[in-house]
Parts: structure tokens; C-alpha cells; sequence
């Protein structure tokens, strides 16, 4: 097996398996998922999902498991939000959001600060979708002590290996 140069990624997608590389999935938490924006957006009132039509969004990939949760929302409700960006980088969607063009599909917890100076207002909660995110490990012999004491302090941790 050949070394792995890092001993954590964090992720909000579990690892891929591959057949070379053996690794552990800690899920570190779930968050609920809301559409953010600036103030102007709250004050459009807007329905959803039946009100979204041609309502510009920044959204996940299509990768993304709250991107295909979303899709899948609005398909029901025979609704098509207008993509303006897709955007798999949190700080990037937080930064997108923040300049008013859209709304965007992000956990509130990574848009706490901004919510709590009123930059940016949850416009909807999305309660049928949940963001993850996962500390990843490499499978290890001899795995690094400050990581395994890390993962196994944080609540309700869950591991799988993939391998």
C-alpha cells in the first residue's frame, strides 16, 4: 500500500472507495440545510417550492447529496429554479450569497456570523434535506494519536471503513 501524505480531509461526501487506498469515514455531524440570501430576498416572501420558479439559486454539484434532494424537491413541485452558480466549496457559496444575486442552498451553521449581523437571513428552511460532514482517515498500521483522540471526542461520532 503505498503512504498516504495526510492523516485527515475533512469533507461533507464520505470517501470514494478505492481499491489501493483502505479509509475510515467518521461522520462528524449533520446539519439541516436552508436557502440564504441577503435581506432583500426575505422581503419577496417567496413560496417554496412552488413559488421558485426562474428564482436565481447557487447551488452544490449535481454531486452533491442536498443538490440532488433539492433537484428532486422542485421536480415534484413541477417547479425549475434558475442555476446562476454550482459551487461545491462552503466558503465560496457563504461569498456567493453575500453579494445578493441569488439564494443560496447552504447548512446555516456555515453562515452563522453573517446571519448574526444581519448580512444574510435564512429565507427557508429545506427540512427534508440534511448536509454531513465526515473526518477521513487513511488505514493505517500505526495511525497518528492527536487524529484518533480528535475523532473519538466529538459526539456521536459513526465510523465505516472503506475500503
Amino acid at each position: 500500500m503505498a503512504s498516504v501524505p495526510y492523516d485527515l480531509v475533512l469533507s461533507n461526501q464520505p470517501a470514494r472507495r478505492d481499491a489501493e487506498t483502505p479509509w475510515h469515514c467518521h461522520l462528524l455531524a449533520e446539519q439541516p440545510v436552508s436557502l440564504v440570501g441577503t435581506v432583500a430576498w426575505k422581503k419577496k416572501r417567496l413560496k417554496f417550492p412552488e413559488g421558485f420558479a426562474d428564482v436565481p439559486v447557487i447551488l452544490p454539484s449535481v454531486e452533491s447529496n442536498s443538490r440532488a434532494g433539492f433537484d428532486r424537491i422542485l421536480a415534484a413541485a413541477g417547479v425549475r429554479a434558475r442555476v446562476i452558480a454550482e459551487v461545491d466549496d462552503m466558503a465560496m457559496l457563504r461569498l456567493l450569497a453575500r453579494e445578493g444575486e441569488g439564494l443560496a442552498l447552504v447548512p446555516p451553521v456555515v453562515v452563522r456570523d453573517e446571519i448574526a449581523r444581519g448580512e444574510l437571513v435564512e429565507t427557508h428552511r429545506v427540512p427534508q434535506l440534511q448536509e454531513t460532514f465526515y473526518a477521513i482517515t487513511p488505514s493505517r498500521r500505526f495511525p497518528n494519536p492527536l487524529v484518533a483522540e480528535l475523532v473519538k471526542r466529538m459526539p456521536g461520532i459513526q465510523t465505516t471503513a472503506k475500503s
